[in-house]
């Protein structure tokens, strides 16, 4: 047993405010897997993807922009994939928490489409 979500690192890249990351695993040195706790108020700054990388919400909510800055809500359940140097951005009003997975050949097994609504 173990806990993933010991706010081990600041964020504090990107001007980000009131964001933790706890390294959780890796794969050698192409996979790697993150929890990202994000505070009320806080944000991870806008800033490229240096591989591919998935942003599983697993429980709050909060918003997502791309390049375009465009903010899209997002909410426990919710993933959102970005590709190598993709411009994208994430922030919270309430608090949320995230698994990030980096690597650069991750296969999206799950089937894009629209967000469940409750």
């Amino acid at each position: 047993m173990f806990r993933f979500d010991r706010a081990e690192k600041v964020v504090d890249r990107y001007d980000s405010l009131g964001a933790t990351a706890t390294p959780v695993a890796a794969g050698g040195e192409t996979v790697h897997l993150t929890c990202l706790v994000i505070e009320p108020g806080g944000t991870i700054g806008a800033h490229p993807a240096p591989v591919g990388q998935l942003f599983l919400v697993i429980a709050g909510d909060g918003w997502v922009a791309g390049a375009d800055g465009q903010r899209v809500p997002v909410s426990a359940g919710d993933g959102v994939r970005w590709e190598p140097g993709e411009e994208h951005a994430s922030g919270t009003a309430t608090g949320l928490t995230a698994l990030a997975v980096e690597g650069p050949s991750l296969l999206l097994l799950a089937t894009p489409g629209p967000r469940a609504t409750s």
